[in-house]
Parts: C-alpha cells; structure tokens; sequence
C-alpha cells in the first residue's frame, strides 16, 4: 500500500545537542516549542498526526482544512504549535492535547488557534521524496503549498548559526536546529545529521507519583529510564496545573517505584509522560530550579531515556 494510504509515518529524530557553531555544510532554521507533527494533504482533506501516529483532527479542528493550500498531494513534516504573544507556547498545546470535548475545544481554539509549521516534505503527488538531498526537499516544500494564517513554511539560513542562535535567544525562543546538506530524510530514525542547540533546556520525564502538600500545591515525582531501569531525577512543584493533578489522580496507584523515597508520596502506574524545562542539571543528573510544562500524550514512558 502507498504509504499516503497508510498513514504510519514517523518523524525523523535528533540524536545529537551541540554549541552554536558556523558551519557551510549546514543550513539552520529556529526551533519551535511545539508538538512534532505529520501532516497528510490531498484533495479530500487534511489527517494531522503526532509523532506516535495519534490522529489530532479533533482536538484541532482550525487545521483540517489546511489541505486547501497544497498544490499537490503531499505528506509534510513540521510542528503544531499555539502563539501567545507571538511566541509558541507549549502549556497552551498540552491543555488543548487534553481535551476531548467538542465545545471546550471550539472555545479553546476560538481563544488560542493553533498553527503548522512545514518544514520537511516526504511525499509528492505520488511518490516518497525522502530519499532527495534536502535542499531539493526544502525547494520542494516551497512550490507545494501556499501559506497562510494556519499554515507555514520553516524559513533557513546557510552558514551563520551563531548569528540565528542569539537571535532566538534574544526572543527567549527555544533554541535552533541544523541540519546537513545533502542529507536524506529516515523516518522513526535518530540522526546526526539534524543537531539541536537549545536555548531554553528541557526533557521529558515519565511521572512516577506525586506528593499532595495542600492548598493546590502538587509536587511530581519524576524518572527516567536508564535501558530497562527506571531510575529517580527529581521533583518538580511550580507549573503544575489542577488539569495536570487531576490527571495523575486518575492513574492507578502502584508500589513505591523508589523505595529510599517513600515518604508521603502517592506512587501511581509509570504510564505518564511530562515535560519539565529548567535552568541546568547537577553533577548528580538532577533539575535546577525545574518547571512543570504539561503533560504530553505524544511521546512514550519509554521514549524518557535518561
């Protein structure tokens, strides 16, 4: 079957976090603070994925008609992100990720709109084009859609990342990506041939329980996996949300997953995932002076590798 048809694909991943560096073997576009998305676009409409191939058409309803601007049928990578203040903001996409009923959303989305960045192309009116350089890909992108309020195209430079860099840190913007001339395109794959240099640090942690201090004030216990091993990497209380907490009290409490920190935790099924953005981590791997961003249904307990 056409993989157009079969609607499975998954993005290409970054393997690899380095300095600003200047490089003309590389092109480099800004980093947005989003969710990673695949978006397939014919003549009979628009399907919205996310990195785990989740349809997203219902929790963003202002992007299914985003079909209307490509030229021809294609399948596009980018990111879904949510503007506040012209900058993208992640708690606004996580709250709307975890909507599920209809009038909420319209209203979320009448306050909020969501947009797509295009900054990949995979599949051309009838054939993969993943295996093309990707400066021929990137020109691709260009003739295939025409943008508008919901949809964009990723914009590049050659050469000067630095200069791209404090730029997206002047913005207090999450950071930039690089990638390789030439490079081809390998879906699911980690490569090194795209680089992130972040700005604003983040991970991803699977939540593991949680600590009820009263008065609204939740504090998240967070891990990672080391292989097979879910091992400890701290606490996060500032950020989290009563969506968020209400959230975790619906898991199925469990066992201590760290015994050595018990205490008056409530251990709930590691089957959560959040993201927490901080200032840097110790020695020891733990957070600096850590902040809760949302939960995120598009990444796995598994994907939380330490």
């Amino acid at each position: 079957m056409d993989i157009f048809d079969q609607k499975g694909l998954h993005p290409m991943l970054i393997s690899e976090m380095r300095e600003p560096f200047d490089d003309p073997n590389f092109i480099y576009e800004l980093k947005l603070d989003g969710e990673r998305c695949v978006v397939y676009l014919d003549g009979s409409g628009t399907v919205l994925q996310n990195k785990r191939a989740l349809n997203l058409n219902a929790r963003f309803p202002e992007l299914t008609q985003i079909h209307k601007a490509a030229k021809k049928k294609c399948i596009l990578d980018g990111e879904l992100a949510i503007l506040v203040d012209g900058k993208p903001n992640f708690s606004q996409i996580q709250r709307r990720s975890l909507l599920s009923n209809h009038f909420k959303i319209q209203l979320a989305m009448q306050s909020y709109p969501a947009c797509f960045t295009a900054f990949d192309i995979l599949y051309y009116q009838d054939h993969p084009v993943m295996d093309c350089p990707l400066e021929e890909r990137k020109a691709l992108l260009e003739k295939s859609v025409s943008e508008n309020g919901t949809l964009a195209v990723s914009r590049t430079i050659e050469e000067s990342g630095i200069a791209l860099y404090e730029l997206a840190a002047g913005q207090d913007l999450e950071g930039i990506v690089a990638k390789r001339k030439g490079s081809l395109y390998y879906p699911g794959k980690r490569t090194k041939d795209w680089i992130k240099i972040k700005n604003l640090q983040d991970d991803d942690f699977v939540v593991c329980g949680y600590v009820d201090k009263g008065n609204g004030v939740v504090s998240v216990i967070l891990g990672q996996y080391d292989g097979d091993r879910l091992v400890y990497k701290g606490h996060v209380t500032l950020g989290v949300s009563r969506d968020d907490f209400h959230m975790m009290a619906r898991v199925p409490h469990t066992k201590p997953i760290f015994a050595d920190r018990d205490g008056d935790t409530i251990w709930i099924r590691p089957e959560l995932v959040c993201a927490v953005k901080y200032m840097e981590k110790t020695a020891s791997g733990m957070l600096r002076q850590p902040v809760f961003k949302g939960l995120r249904d598009d990444k796995t307990p598994r994907d939380c590798q330490a």
